[in-house]
């Protein structure tokens, strides 16, 4: 009997000492950042200086009237595999930047993702695709590069894409 005890007791010791160890592994803080930016520009880890594909929360014909925007629109350059952000570890902290539409109007901080009607390439060299999918995938539509002389082209999104946009890549 005294054994069982005994052993009843170290089987006790070792469970509270156990989840005592469980207490302090998951009692460290974790640090996390969040913000919101109409722009993958304004990510300090990513290098541009301005966005040339513009999403737009309207359809082009309910975007711009008498010559001014009245929706809200984000601004992107190169690449974007998911139009939920960007997150990177900055030493402990994860720092996580969040895509909205700026605060022009129609949509004013938003999300983008899933949330775009209408594009608007203002790039004089670069052509795009906007995807269905993050990460580069599922149904696709192109954009091409205006000219230099020329206004920013604005589109609609196809019907299968229009508020079910999720990255985009150089075309």
């Amino acid at each position: 009997m005294k054994n069982t005890s005994a052993r009843a007791r170290m089987s006790a010791a070792f469970t509270a000492l156990a989840a005592g160890i469980g207490l302090l592994v998951t009692a460290t803080p974790a640090h996390a950042a969040e913000y919101t930016v109409t722009s993958n520009c304004d990510v300090p880890w990513i290098t541009c200086s301005e966005g040339d594909l513009w999403l737009l929360y309207n359809s082009k014909e309910y975007a711009v009237q008498d010559g001014r925007y009245i929706t809200s629109w984000a601004a992107f350059y190169g690449n974007v595999s998911d139009y939920w952000g960007s997150s990177q570890y900055q030493g402990s902290t994860l720092t996580t930047y969040r895509y909205v539409f700026n605060g022009n109007g129609n949509g004013a901080w938003q999300y983008v993702k899933n949330n775009a009607a209408s594009v608007q390439n203002c790039s004089s060299s670069d052509n795009y695709r906007v995807y269905y999918n993050s990460g580069y995938g599922g149904t696709s539509q192109y954009f091409a590069h205006n000219e230099p002389w020329g206004d920013c082209n604005l589109t609609n999104l196809i019907s299968a894409l229009k508020n079910e946009n999720a990255s985009q890549h150089f075309a």
